[in-house]
């Protein structure tokens, strides 16, 4: 979102390199972005942060979103603008409609999470910050001390460039690991079968139905599906009930709130065999933005659901 905008100031001849980019939340510049068309293909959190950044800066914007996504998500792109528009199939007709639509209009940019190489490297970017964040902590990843990461896996964009990130920095010394729910293990059955994106869940009989919506994907990416091929070191699935057990036992020990989607990265290290002094990381990709009422119905539904085990 961010390349495209400073792509078009830079043909514009509105901004240079050197400059200073805090000036484009100007009005003017606002003015200009508004003769300009943004759209994306979402179950939920790519549509939801392309369309906030989008509209912030002036765009006008279009999020075409499966029936997977939660209504509090539509409700704040609504609230800014945005032009929700909603689909009763599931993320990849989503995709596929809305990356027509922008084909045929003038001055719109479709921002691909199934083909995108720029979305794919801006994802990596993430590898960079961790890096730095490990640095100041006095965390050292190295061969005794290897890094394990649990990723949140839809169609694979962000997993699939965050750890070509790690990958690329740290090398041998780092081990990364997707996750899908049960219902929709779009990544895994496109690997095993080798068939990559051209597999849906449905073929094997699954009905593609999770809580966890921004994980509710059919069919992987061509893109990430190729390179995870060679690059990550495994996949694990997780049932609708753990990621709501997981959720509330984040928020009692830790008071940290996450959806079921982030949840879904907390299994991972009871899974690999690791040495002691692993380093374990579980990426957590969104939760901020819950209406704390919505949270609180999330949060006693894995209550009850650990009731039960213990």
């Amino acid at each position: 979102m961010l390349k495209h905008a400073e792509t078009l100031l830079l043909e514009n001849g509105l901004i240079t390199l050197e400059d200073d980019y805090s000036k484009v939340a100007e009005e003017r510049f606002k003015k200009f972005f508004s003769n300009y068309k943004v759209a994306v293909g979402s179950t939920g959190n790519l549509g939801l942060s392309i369309g906030i950044m989008a509209a912030a800066l002036g765009f006008k914007v279009d999020v075409h979103m499966s029936h997977d996504a939660k209504e509090w998500k539509k409700k704040i792109l609504r609230d800014r603008d945005v032009n929700v528009i909603e689909y009763r199939e599931d993320y990849s007709k989503a995709v596929e409609e809305g990356r027509k639509k922008a084909a045929a209009e003038k001055n719109t940019y479709f921002i691909d999470d199934e083909n995108s190489r720029d979305l794919f490297l801006g994802y990596s970017v993430a590898a960079l910050r961790l890096k730095d964040q490990l640095t100041e902590l006095g965390i050292e990843v190295n061969k005794e001390n290897p890094l394990f990461v649990y990723l949140p896996c839809g169609v694979g964009g962000a997993p699939g460039g965050i750890s070509f990130g790690l990958k690329t920095i740290f090398k041998d010394d780092v081990y990364c690991y997707f996750v899908e729910p049960t219902h929709s293990p779009c990544m895994l059955l496109g690997l095993v079968t080798q068939k990559f994106s051209a597999i849906h869940v449905r073929d094997f009989g699954l009905d593609n139905i999770t809580e966890a919506d921004g994980l509710a994907v059919g069919s992987p990416s061509k893109l990430v599906a190729e390179i995870a091929n060679i690059l990550i070191d495994g996949i694990y699935t997780i049932e609708d009930e753990e990621l709501f057990k997981l959720l509330a036992l984040l928020k009692d020990s830790e008071n940290i709130k996450v959806e079921p989607s982030a949840a879904a990265s907390l299994k991972g290290p009871l899974l690999v065999n690791s040495r002691a002094n692993a380093i374990h990381i579980s990426w957590a990709t969104g939760g901020i933005f819950i209406p704390e009422e919505i949270y609180r119905e999330m949060y006693m539904r894995g209550k009850s659901y650990l009731k039960d085990v213990y």
